[in-house]
């Protein structure tokens, strides 16, 4: 028979940045990265809902990825677009999406990361003029842990 439970056993699912309305550049707060200690996949889903502002190559929202040795804000940097599953090319490296039309919204954008540092953490780079704001949220994924389950059946 087959198991269907051991994707919630073998994937640990953590929320960076709670779903909120924003209008600027955002990360997680220090202390809030996606530690890797111990695992051997990650990837970052970024979810986007509805937007309030009208989006456009100079009105956009682009979705990048940082990476860093300890989790202080100052250590973070951009991730190289090589160690990422998916990129594009963006106003930083690390880009994962580019939000410029609002049918780029109500979707969720998913990234794996293949690189060496501990921490990782998305980041929301907002440019332009975003008065009313956008509804976002960031979720962190710990894959192939070490120290088996990463969740426990109860």
């Amino acid at each position: 028979m087959t198991n269907h439970t051991s994707l919630y056993a073998n994937i640990a699912v953590s929320t960076l940045l709670v779903p909120l309305i924003r209008t600027s550049d955002t990360v997680p707060a220090d202390g809030q990265g996606l530690d890797l200690q111990n695992c051997d996949d990650a990837a970052l889903i970024f979810v986007i809902g509805a937007n309030g502002d009208t989006y456009s190559g100079t009105d956009k929202l682009e979705l990048e990825v940082q990476e860093a040795d300890t989790d202080v804000d100052a250590s973070y940097s951009a991730v190289a677009n090589a160690d990422l599953t998916n990129y594009v090319t963006g106003t930083n490296v690390g880009t994962v999406k580019a939000i410029i039309a609002n049918t780029d919204c109500s979707q969720s954008y998913y990234v794996g990361y293949r690189g060496s540092k501990r921490f990782i953490r998305g980041k929301l780079n907002f440019s332009g003029t975003h008065s009313t704001g956008t509804s976002t949220a960031i979720l962190g994924l710990r894959g192939r842990n070490r120290a088996q389950p990463a969740n426990a059946y109860t």
